[in-house]
């Protein structure tokens, strides 16, 4: 039996539980290894250059996930359509997949380089970046900008491989290039010297980022039994599926730069740069905590998508609530060390003791609701998987655009709560779209009974 049919029978008929811990382990740890390009840049610049050089780089990542949100358009879009194409066995499909992303991610990159590298001091003072930090922001995304294309087809191609069901190769590419991130970035910060030790860390996320493209390019070229680049170019008939399912998954990061350019500004307008440096590390736990779960939802995504594809609607059930009480009980390693040592927590990214101090409190109150979002991550995932886009981005934009953005603008004017506000949002936030999510995975499944 080839490496191919093997995927497709381990997703339609294997056990459950192996095959969700196969599918699951390689994607979280190759999601973590991502998680650490921007974590790492934020605690190597803040240990090694200062507070103002860790609060540039946070200002900035809001602004980096235009790429990411370019690549997860493509790359999950695409992943979605090949995932259910090796479910009905349709090559021809699946023949086409590889050239069409090339093609759209590398439009999508060049407009990016261009229109990112005339508008960047524009992006970063909406995120209310001043004085010196913004000059340092600056600096750090405009060459994070010029590096556009390795990063998106970089990322794009690995999320092929992970619809392909080859998680264990995403991951071990992936950690390459992570780990090449990590010793690439205080040895490049203290090459550039001081004062532009913060390039050092923008050089060293690039040169990864283009060894993880190269890497991937070498894998469909040669490797890959099931998906190869064959000719580049659009084609009419997969742009449309492409788009549906990965404009939903493109929102979670483009509403996620929205989300945090308002927080930004939000936490300098009521409490001054002290809070911003306190948002920046606690958004960086945040994203860092959040990553395990994006990775299990990649496991996931193959799983339900390949099910579907072949009416295997128990299996959908059961891999669904496999997966969610495994994202559950991942969630916990994060939950409770940040909720009981939330002070240690905020030490890794701020030297300052007294800042450390104030923020502690609030960082508990962003994770308050953090328990629960192995289901609501994982609801999203089900909706891209089954190619049913409208209730993806109903919750992608529910959670971070139609009710976050007016609670963080309204509830600091609210009780008193002033800067605080801006934590309690998330909170109040997470707990109704969470009820939503809810209540649409329980018609999602009242509708596959009916079609059974």
């Amino acid at each position: 039996m080839s490496d191919k049919q093997d995927t497709r029978e381990m997703l339609v008929s294997g056990n459950v539980f192996k095959t969700m811990l196969t599918l699951s382990v390689p994607a979280i740890l190759g999601m973590v290894v991502i998680g650490l390009y921007n974590f790492m840049d934020a605690v190597f610049v803040g240990q090694m250059v200062g507070p103002v050089a860790m609060t540039a780089v946070k200002v900035s990542y809001p602004f980096t996930l235009i790429n990411s949100g370019i690549a997860t358009l493509v790359g999950m879009g695409s992943s979605s359509v090949l995932s259910r194409a090796i479910g009905e066995r349709n090559q021809d499909v699946i023949d086409r997949i590889m050239g069409n992303l090339i093609a759209f991610v590398s439009v999508l990159s060049c407009l990016v380089i261009v229109f990112g590298l005339i508008f960047t001091r524009q992006l970063l003072s909406l995120a209310g970046a001043q004085g010196e930090v913004l000059e340092e922001a600056v600096r750090y995304l405009r060459i994070v900008f010029c590096g556009s294309l390795f990063v998106n087809l970089g990322q794009s191609t690995n999320m092929i491989m992970r619809g392909e069901g080859k998680l264990k190769k995403a991951m071990i590419i992936m950690a390459i290039s992570a780990i090449l991130n990590i010793i690439l970035d205080p040895i490049l910060i203290i090459a550039f010297g001081e004062g532009n030790g913060i390039l050092g860390a923008a050089f060293a996320t690039i040169i990864s980022q283009l060894v993880l493209m190269l890497m991937s390019f070498f894998y469909f070229i040669k490797k890959s039994d099931t998906v190869r680049i064959h000719k580049i170019r659009f084609e009419k008939t997969l742009i449309k599926p492409v788009l549906s399912v990965g404009l939903s998954a493109m929102l979670m990061q483009v509403m996620s730069m929205v989300q945090q350019t308002i927080l930004y500004s939000t936490a300098q307008r009521w409490g001054g740069s002290s809070w911003q440096t306190i948002l920046g590390a606690s958004l960086s736990l945040q994203a860092f905590s959040f990553i395990p779960l994006w990775g299990i939802s990649q496991g996931f995504q193959p799983a339900i998508g390949t099910n579907y594809g072949a009416k295997n609607y128990d299996r959908v059930r059961a891999f669904t609530k496999t997966f969610m009480i495994a994202a559950t009980v991942l969630a916990m390693v994060f939950y409770i060390p940040i909720m009981c040592f939330p002070a240690k927590m905020l030490s890794m990214f701020i030297t300052d003791s007294a800042i450390v101090e104030m923020g502690s409190p609030m960082l508990r109150v962003l994770f308050t609701s953090y328990i629960s979002y192995g289901v609501l991550i994982l609801s999203i995932t089900f909706f891209q998987a089954i190619g049913k886009a409208s209730a993806a981005s109903v919750l992608a934009l529910a959670r971070q655009l139609v009710l976050f953005i007016p609670l963080v603008i309204f509830l600091p004017r609210m009780f008193g709560l002033e800067v605080k506000g801006v934590f309690y949002a998330q909170l109040v936030t997470d707990l109704v779209v969470l009820i939503l999510a809810v209540i649409y995975l329980i018609s999602a499944f009242s509708k596959m009974k009916k079609v059974e």
